[in-house]
């Protein structure tokens, strides 16, 4: 589960955090928006528009912000209509009149001014007073978005708060559609009164323009690298089609090499199931099942972009929301079955002395499975992702096209977690930086396991796991983290970065993977013969342990929770625990002990999303965000449309994920494959590496 952090400055709409902005690929043209000003043509123009073209002033004043709908649900902004404000271009009276969308936050210290500023916004007509009750509900609303803002990755604002002050309260935010000549308090003062003096203030967070958005380099980069792919796969399936159907070839005839890039051929792969005598077939629905959960946790953004944000957010703390406050733990189930296959999958074909010789091999090989669609979705970040979309919330995707722009090189090589934490690249990826670090330091243990001598490797096992936990407790101890991602106190960006994302913390449900992944391999092919009543006892206990785990997850987010004792002990304890109820699970279900459970994550329908699980979590969120932050208007919050929004994100992620892993992931696995052969020219070793390419069970490729 990935919650962004942000400690933010706003330059320009853009909030950074250790991003320099003073750069030459920046995500919009900033020389464009101080080239437009004019002082001169802007009070021509605005002389124009309010005396003789009232149509043409009606077009600024209908893109522009009203009074925000649903103040007492917790909304402050109004959007406007971002893309009609900058559709506006006219030619009037020998002057070229162009629309520019600024989005303004205007503070009031004074009732009255604020009462008349509302009553002359266009369709303001406020003539109510704002009683108690209103005031208490903007104060209940304001004490939560601070709380959650970093959750969302929202910048802070500054509110001031006065005691006799309710409105003093209320830092709105309102999006103006000027002429593109000038200021915000150019054409506001235009449009309304002059604010020097009145106890109103206006700060302008952004403004946009059309076609602001520059090309850089890496744009050029991406363009070549995907046409490139594109010629591949369609070249490569043109000539598998014509040896494999047309000519009937036999496929020990048709190279490895120029079909690797074939739809045909690597389409049927990944829509072939089979199963070999040995796979561990529940992990497929585990995985998948883990990936469903990891999109739906995320779809909590939506709370941030909803018209009625204090019910959203007061269904977040309620305990209904569970299974939305507790995803986060999922994270461990795919560090849990990252130490599981490493151990399963590499003991019984290499000894210890043969892992050493073979170490850069083992590294290589990891890093490889990893890299082309890794390196595929931060091309796309940091070239086409900024021009797919755009909206009045656009500022957060371009952040992220900047940060990417700084810090790819860090998310290739996975120390993003230490290096740059407040900032990374494609920030879901921290968990690929520790599972890789995690890697790097399974053979101190692998070692010992792969001896053949079960003291040594059952000692190696207990030790690592053992200092793990000892190690993670005393840090936790000292540390005093909360409990969990969502919270209501201040505490979060130090949780998010050295608790969430810290390899020392996240490392016991890895260790714990190895150790079932040691079992496995010790009763690969041999039933596990077990009392019905122990069985039924033991699944009891680790279905408890699991829900336990799912309840103390969310335990931080009740208002009244301030224990830092238990806090610490399950942030020690919880993830080891979560992993060692997988484990039964898992153990049962091979050994014939899984019952209705085994069958249900064994179904077929579980297959393909297991094998696309890479690439959706890669993708999913990058969907997410793009959807929210594109969005003109305002969504409603409810759970109904909750749901529905996470139906339509996994839809749309496991779409793009097959056709990414059908022309990126799949052929470079095959060409990887070929590259670490001794030697592919010949027709036996070609032989091999299709059959091992087409047989490959995905169970054992870890995610």
């Amino acid at each position: 589960m990935l919650l962004s952090i942000v400690e933010v400055s706003v330059c320009n709409g853009i909030a950074s955090n250790n991003v320099n902005i003073n750069v030459s690929n920046y995500p919009f043209d900033r020389k464009l928006y101080q080239d437009v000003l004019d002082s001169e043509l802007c009070q021509r123009q605005l002389q124009y528009l309010t005396g003789n073209n009232t149509g043409l002033m009606f077009r600024f004043q209908d893109a522009s912000a009203r009074l925000p709908r649903g103040i007492l649900q917790g909304n402050l902004v109004d959007l406007g209509n971002f893309h009609q404000c900058l559709n506006i271009n006219e030619d009037a009276d020998n002057m070229h009149i162009k629309g520019k969308y600024c989005m303004t936050r205007v503070l009031a210290d004074d009732n009255s001014q604020m009462l008349n500023f509302l009553s002359d916004w266009p369709s303001g007509d406020i003539n109510k007073r704002i009683d108690k009750m209103t005031t208490d509900r903007v104060k209940e609303y304001l004490k939560l978005e601070r709380s959650f803002r970093p959750i969302f990755g929202m910048p802070e604002r500054n509110i001031r708060v006065g005691a006799d002050n309710p409105m003093s309260l209320v830092q709105s935010g309102f999006a103006m559609c000027i002429p593109a000549s000038c200021t915000t308090e150019e054409a506001l003062t235009a449009f309304f009164f002059n604010f020097t003096g009145t106890g109103i203030t206006l700060n302008e967070d952004f403004c946009r323009l059309p076609n602001d958005k520059p090309w850089v380099p890496a744009d050029y980069i991406a363009i070549v690298v995907f046409s490139t792919i594109g010629l591949l796969v369609i070249f490569s399936t043109i000539y598998d089609i014509w040896m494999t159907l047309l000519l009937k070839k036999d496929s020990k005839d048709v190279s490895v090499l120029y079909s690797s890039f074939s739809v045909y051929t690597n389409g049927r792969r990944l829509l072939t199931f089979k199963s070999g005598p040995n796979s561990l077939n529940c992990i497929d629905g585990i995985r998948a099942l883990a990936m469903f959960w990891v999109i739906a946790g995320h779809t909590i953004f939506s709370v941030a972009y909803c018209i009625n944000r204090i019910d959203g957010l007061l269904w977040v703390l309620s305990k209904k929301a569970f299974w939305i406050t507790s995803a986060p733990i999922t994270v461990d189930t795919f560090f849990m079955l990252s130490g599981l296959l490493v151990v399963y999958t590499t003991a019984g074909k290499l000894n210890n002395v043969q892992l050493i010789k073979n170490l850069p091999l083992f590294y290589l090989s990891r890093l490889l499975r990893m890299f082309p669609v890794l390196a595929a979705v931060i091309l796309y970040l940091v070239s086409f992702h900024n021009r797919i979309a755009d909206g009045p919330n656009w500022n957060a995707p371009a952040m992220n096209v900047l940060t990417c722009r700084q810090y790819w090189w860090s998310a290739l090589l996975h120390i993003q977690n230490w290096y740059n934490p407040k900032a990374m690249c494609l920030a879901e990826t921290w968990y690929l930086s520790v599972d890789v670090q995690l890697h790097i330091l399974s053979p101190i243990i692998l070692y010992w396991v792969l001896t053949g001598k079960k003291l040594w490797a059952w000692s190696a096992l207990t030790l690592g796991l053992l200092s793990s936990l000892a190690a993670a407790t005393a840090y936790n101890f000292v540390k005093n983290f909360q409990s969990g991602s969502f919270s209501q106190n201040d505490e979060i960006q130090k949780y998010q970065i050295y608790y969430y994302t810290n390899t020392l913390t996240r490392a016991s449900p890895f260790f714990v993977g190895m150790i079932f992944g040691y079992i496995l391999h010790l009763w690969k092919g041999r039933p596990l013969q077990v009392n019905k009543i122990i069985t039924s006892i033991t699944w009891l206990c680790a279905l408890s342990l699991l829900g336990l785990v799912v309840y103390c997850a969310r335990l931080n987010v009740d208002q009244d929770w301030d224990n830092q004792l238990v806090d610490n002990i399950l942030n020690s304890f919880m993830r080891p625990a979560w992993a060692l109820g997988l484990g039964w699970v898992i153990l049962a279900c091979v050994k014939g002990h899984g019952g209705p459970i085994n069958w249900f994550l064994c179904l077929d329908v579980w297959k393909l999303p297991a094998r696309l699980s890479y690439a959706m979590y890669l993708i999913h969120l990058t969907v997410i965000t793009t959807k929210y932050s594109a969005a003109s208007l305002q969504n409603y919050f409810s759970v109904e449309n909750l749901i529905f929004d996470i139906t339509t994100f996994l839809i749309i992620t496991m779409m793009v994920a097959f056709v990414v892993t059908l022309v990126i992931d799949a052929p470079f696995t095959t060409l990887f494959k070929l590259l670490l052969s001794k030697d592919f020219t010949t027709k036996t070793q070609k032989t091999a590496v299709l059959k091992e390419v087409s047989d490959t069970d995905p169970n054992v490729t870890d995610q």
